[in-house]
């Protein structure tokens, strides 16, 4: 469910007119509309009014409804970990001696409610080769603290210390009971990798996909 929707069904669950919410929030009923119909998208803090104002009739998409409902009189906020957004390089450097984003290093920050391992990151989709999925631009948040299992989306360093985004898949065992795996596109015009041809290390597990929308 996307924001507009949300807020279209939030007020009707709540029996509430445009007019009504949008008198309540200070604006107009043109104001209200364009954001039911994904022309605008609402401020946090208006989605935060709007979640109040509707009661919480629906949960906010992506959210946990306790994170949003009031405390002691105030709105808990959203978000209390603080992810480095980080590049392909820094990330490809994970499994080196090196620290990848030393304080400061990173720049921007993501904000997340997931417990996540010390070493959390993000990083923002490049190219191709994840569509339809996947579009550049998305940010994708990283955990190096879990193992992969076979169809998680993983990052993982490429030959060039560059970090490679890709679909986990196994494939058997070597002899020496090293795990044999590949790292598939989902786009079929790009080519899947394997660890049994190209040196491949798994950096983390994606467990967050924030996708952002772009308008003509």
């Amino acid at each position: 469910m996307d924001i507009g929707t949300w807020i279209r069904a939030s007020r009707e669950a709540a029996g509430i007119t445009q007019d009504e919410l949008a008198e309540k929030l200070g604006k107009t009923r043109a104001n209200v509309s364009a954001w039911e119909n994904e022309r605008h998208a609402p401020s946090y803090p208006q989605i935060l009014e709007i979640a109040k104002i509707t009661k919480h009739a629906i949960p906010i998409p992506g959210i946990p409804s306790a994170l949003t409902k009031q405390t002691d009189g105030q709105l808990a906020a959203i978000g209390s970990r603080r992810v480095p957004l980080i590049s392909s390089v820094q990330a490809g450097l994970m499994t080196e001696v090196v620290d990848p984003f030393p304080l400061g290093g990173a720049f921007e920050y993501l904000l997340t409610d997931l417990d996540l391992s010390d070493n959390a990151f993000a990083l923002q989709v490049e190219g191709l080769s994840m569509m339809p999925e996947f579009s550049p631009g998305d940010r994708i948040i990283v955990d190096p603290g879990i193992t992969p299992r076979p169809g998680d989306y993983v990052v993982a360093k490429n030959g060039s210390d560059e970090a490679t985004f890709k679909k986990y898949r196994v494939r058997g065992m070597r002899a020496d009971g090293e795990q044999i795996f590949e790292l598939a596109p989902l786009n079929p015009d790009y080519p899947t990798i394997s660890n049994e041809f190209t040196p491949i290390k798994i950096i983390g597990v994606m467990v967050e996909h924030r996708r952002y929308r772009k308008r003509s």
